[in-house]
């Protein structure tokens, strides 16, 4: 696929769009990226997931390193959870023969949509004194975030998509994380297992450079630009687009489940 330059253009343009969200929310933009590619661009899934890796990758190398400068990250928290989510990822392949892929995603949609309604609801309670200070909160119910951790990168793995959609809310929830912590340490997670990813679908020969590379370089300062605007934003704000996002995400799993929309 030898792309026009008014396609590369929109890679850009896709690319810068999608790393801001990414950086805001941390989903690490591959939630906008793949079905913009493959819906109105007219690229092979393949290969749209492909690039989709890269930009999560990107994102994570964008905003990662700024949030943890400005110590909005709990390192040790993330550190801690990938283990679990690249435990998970493993998983993945094994369960993969075993659980259809269309069940497990409608399990998947509905678990989103209860956990963007919970979203919604602490959005409008009244705020409390938790605070985005990295210090001044403590993590609850590790057990359970380490095995909702394992669930993303189970789910990441059979379906393709981000775990930071499943770590965020898990995080906020269940373990009393400030969102803005959460968010900022999934950034900090995400790239570590899109990496491992990526290097597989790039052995395969489904990394086309020129789709992957602009719109990689568009999502890094996307998220760069994010990074800005994430600091001055309200963490209100901030739940609102992601529980907006949990639901489109939810939608898209529904009528792919539906649909048969993973398919091999």
């Amino acid at each position: 696929m030898d792309p026009s330059w008014l396609q590369t253009t929109g890679f850009l343009v896709l690319g810068f769009f999608a790393g801001g969200v990414g950086a805001l929310t941390g989903i690490g933009g591959g939630l906008i990226v793949t079905p913009v590619l493959t819906l109105f661009f007219g690229v092979p899934i393949r290969y749209a997931i492909a690039t989709s890796l890269c930009c999560v990758i990107a994102t994570s190398s964008g905003a990662a390193a700024r949030y943890v400068e400005q110590q909005m990250t709990d390192v040790r928290l993330g550190m801690t959870l990938e283990l679990a989510t690249t435990t998970g990822a493993v998983c993945g392949a094994v369960v993969a023969g075993i659980v259809s892929r269309e069940v497990l995603a409608g399990l998947f949609a509905f678990f989103l949509i209860y956990g963007g309604s919970s979203m919604l609801r602490q959005v409008f309670k009244p705020r409390g004194a938790l605070s985005d200070d990295p210090n001044a909160y403590r993590v609850r119910h590790l057990p359970l975030g380490l095995v909702g951790s394992g669930g993303a990168g189970i789910v990441s793995g059979l379906l393709g998509v981000g775990g930071g959609i499943i770590k965020v809310p898990i995080m906020y929830l269940v373990m009393g994380v400030p969102f803005k912590i959460a968010t900022a340490t999934s950034n900090f997670m995400i790239g570590v297992t899109a990496a491992a990813s990526a290097f597989i679908y790039y052995a395969r020969g489904d990394m086309l450079p020129l789709i992957a590379a602009p719109t990689a370089i568009g999502v890094f300062f996307g998220a760069n630009v994010g990074t800005h605007v994430f600091r001055r934003a309200k963490s209100r704000w901030l739940e609102i687009l992601f529980s907006v996002l949990t639901f489109y995400f939810a939608a898209m799993m529904l009528w792919k489940a539906l649909h048969g929309g993973f398919a091999q």
